[in-house]
């Protein structure tokens, strides 16, 4: 099995910064790809940044050149630096930790608010 846990979210005014962190525990050697998704109320779960064990990332259009997705290996954490925010990043904030073997795992997620 694999644990993830979120934390680093908050209420920030819009134009500035967070840093969201995932922390990965378990059986961690059979993950491929980490990921962070968000949730609006009344709308659809969306990819917001992924990034696979070779370092390789991927962006949503709607936040290339704002949020910078990272890891730290030794840490088994994963980083979404999120800058410029607008309202409407307003959401949960959720990683998943897709795998080679065995169920996805995704945590609980995390509430960032922007106020405009």
């Amino acid at each position: 099995q694999v644990q993830v846990v979120e934390s680093g979210g908050g209420l920030v005014q819009a134009g500035g910064s967070l840093r969201l962190s995932c922390a990965v525990s378990g059986s961690i050697f059979t993950i491929t790809t980490m990921g962070w998704y968000r949730q609006a109320p009344g709308k659809q779960r969306e990819l917001v940044a992924d990034i696979t064990r070779y370092g390789s990332t991927n962006y949503a259009d709607s936040v290339k050149g704002r949020f910078t997705i990272s890891r730290d290996n030794a840490k088994s954490t994963v980083y979404l630096q999120m800058d410029n925010l607008k309202p409407e990043d307003t959401s949960v904030y959720l990683c998943k930790a897709s795998r080679i073997a065995g169920r996805d795992a995704w945590g609980q997620g995390t509430q960032v608010t922007v106020a405009s």
